[in-house]
């Protein structure tokens, strides 16, 4: 098993989003992590009862923010060696690609996720999608 220091750049799952990140500080069993980059978007709803809309909390998911700190599990975090993209950039490609596999499907769930996103960039993603362009 590969030791994670401080300063080491780290691919971080958490709350089904994952994430590129520097390792800030080991805790245990936790690290805590800055995030720089977005590698997949979290998922919309319950995380534990996946595809299912009725009869639940349907959460709204947005992605941890750039240079957010975090204090992730270690059992989730691993090294990584690759490039660290932008963080907008980053953002902009992991939520598009979310959108483009919610549409695949016409579900229910998918139909709540797509909402919830468009709520997302509504409000939080607007303007750091804008400085793109």
């Amino acid at each position: 098993m590969t030791t994670i220091q401080p300063k080491d750049l780290v691919e971080v799952e958490y709350n089904s989003g994952i994430y590129i990140g520097k390792a800030v500080e080991d805790r245990r069993n936790f690290m805590l992590v800055e995030i720089l980059a977005v590698l997949q978007h979290p998922q919309q709803g319950d995380l534990h009862k996946p595809g299912q809309v009725e009869d639940i909390a349907f959460f709204e998911r947005k992605a941890l923010a750039n240079k957010e700190l975090v204090n992730a599990q270690k059992r989730k975090i691993k090294p990584y060696s690759g490039d660290v993209p932008n963080y907008a950039e980053s953002l902009q490609k992991a939520y598009f690609e979310l959108i483009e596999t919610l549409s695949k499907e016409d579900t229910l769930f998918n139909k709540v996720s797509l909402q919830r996103l468009e709520d997302l960039k509504k409000h939080y993603y607007h303007k750091i999608f804008t400085e793109l362009d």
